[in-house]
């Protein structure tokens, strides 16, 4: 296993689509933990002090290389918590957002199209994450129940 510090956008980026297969508990933040991240993040803003904040790890598998024309989803085993809260951070920041682009090239759409879509597929697979409903979902045959994050 090889751990590596990442940037959460960049590893956003990292992959179109993230697998959280069926075994990982329900998602369970209440509140409470909304509440403190909100609180980290505005700290973090309000604060020059502050570069970095750490949001805990995440655990993932990549299924194997990249072809050409298609990229492996990263399959989530630790960290499906924090992920799934700051895609949901995200989505409500483009639906806060709108139309308007308060700072150049700082938009609803490619916030949606960069971290949260997978833009080049359609129907589940245009989703950024999925919930594999069994161990064969996992392997490649189209899940059953997809998340959207926005």
């Amino acid at each position: 296993m090889k751990a590596t510090e990442a940037k959460l956008l960049d590893f956003l980026k990292k992959s179109p689509q993230f697998v959280i297969p069926i075994y990982q508990r329900t998602y369970s933040w209440t509140a409470k933990e909304c509440q403190q991240l909100w609180d980290d993040i505005v700290r973090s803003g309000e604060n020059d002090n502050v570069t970095v904040h750490f949001v805990g790890s995440i655990v993932y598998v990549e299924k194997g290389l990249s072809q050409v024309s298609h990229q492996a989803p990263l399959l989530v085993i630790d960290g499906q918590q924090r992920l799934t809260t700051m895609t949901l951070v995200l989505a409500a920041l483009a639906n806060a957002l709108g139309d308007a682009e308060p700072v150049d090239g700082f938009s609803a759409r490619k916030l949606r199209n960069y971290y949260l879509l997978n833009p080049e597929e359609a129907g589940c697979a245009r989703a950024g994450w999925l919930m594999a409903m069994h161990a064969d979902s996992v392997m490649g045959v189209s899940p059953a129940s997809t998340l959207r994050a926005a």
